[in-house]
């Protein structure tokens, strides 16, 4: 379902594609239905299950772009009516939905590089957040800290360093927010929220091939304090396109002094990209592109222009 060579899965595959529709099923209904996919000695019973949980990550997606523009739409509220944002950012809607707030959460972090938590609903006038911290800033730690503070303020909390959940009463919303960024500030500088990333560097013209990018993903699997390699370059535009879900960016792009044109995928980059950009840097992993054949592709983890 989804639309991946079963003969050349990858540790990423099952990442980016396999583990996401498993969890879907635990966001918005139920976790067995990935478990009973899994465990099925029946491949028509697995193959009616998987095609049920693929269904559901495209609502989960769904669901998610759409709390997303929300939350978005509050923070420039947030930014215009406080002049600034918050160190740690922390949102609520009643109407959010509680099996997408890590999601967002996590997606909010990288944008805005701060610690971020957002809150949706849970029962008898609890809400309940999940959060998401950046490098160098301890979530659970801080939350320890919080609780300490404020006694009574947080319900439940736990976690660690990069995520943390928590629950509260919904009038302590607005006190904890506070409270929150009060100790964020302690914890970190201004110059601390501004993104880094570290890049293996730039690749030389006769590195960018099939052969180089199988290698790196047979190489996996790659993952926390293991990381895929990432590399950066400027690279003029021969052309792009925005994919069909307006938010897929589709480049070909040329190192320049070359006569080599490479395909290039940046998933949620379309806004970041303005048309007659002539150069860009990037900074992008290798990866293979199997659909109808194989190919090399730079997945772009991050874009500018140059």
């Amino acid at each position: 379902m989804a639309g991946r060579n079963r003969a050349q899965l990858s540790a990423a595959d099952i990442g980016y594609y396999l583990g996401p529709r498993l969890n879907a099923a635990g966001r918005l209904e139920d976790m067995s239905q990935g478990i009973e996919c899994l465990l099925s000695d029946d491949l028509d019973a697995a193959r009616t299950i998987a095609r049920r949980l693929d269904e559901i990550n495209r609502q989960r997606g769904d669901l998610t772009t759409e709390i997303h523009a929300q939350a978005l739409d509050r923070i420039e509220r947030v930014a215009r009516d406080a002049g600034e944002l918050p160190f740690g950012l922390c949102l609520f809607d009643p109407s959010w939905h509680q099996g997408v707030v890590g999601i967002i959460a996590g997606r909010l972090k990288e944008r805005l590089h701060r610690p971020v938590i957002v809150f949706a609903p849970d029962r008898d006038g609890k809400i309940k957040g999940s959060g998401r911290s950046v490098e160098g800033m301890h979530l659970r730690d801080a939350l320890a800290a919080v609780a300490t503070a404020h006694p009574g303020l947080i319900g439940h909390f736990g976690g660690h360093a990069m995520a943390a959940g928590l629950s509260l009463t919904a009038d302590h919303f607005e006190p904890f927010g506070r409270a929150f960024d009060a100790e964020i500030r302690l914890r970190l500088t201004a110059d601390d929220l501004h993104g880094r990333l570290l890049s293996d560097g730039e690749l030389a013209t006769g590195d960018f091939s099939l052969d180089t990018a199988k290698l790196l993903r047979e190489a996996g699997p790659w993952g926390q304090g293991f990381p895929e390699p990432l590399f950066d370059g400027v690279f003029e535009v021969v052309s792009h396109r925005v994919m069909q879900d307006r938010k897929t960016l589709k480049l070909w792009l040329r190192p320049p002094g070359t006569s080599l044109t490479l395909e290039a995928i940046a998933f949620g980059r379309a806004p970041d990209f303005v048309p007659g950009t002539a150069r860009v840097r990037i900074a992008y992993r290798l990866d293979v592109n199997d659909w109808r054949g194989e190919r090399l592709q730079l997945r772009v983890e991050h874009l500018e222009a140059a």
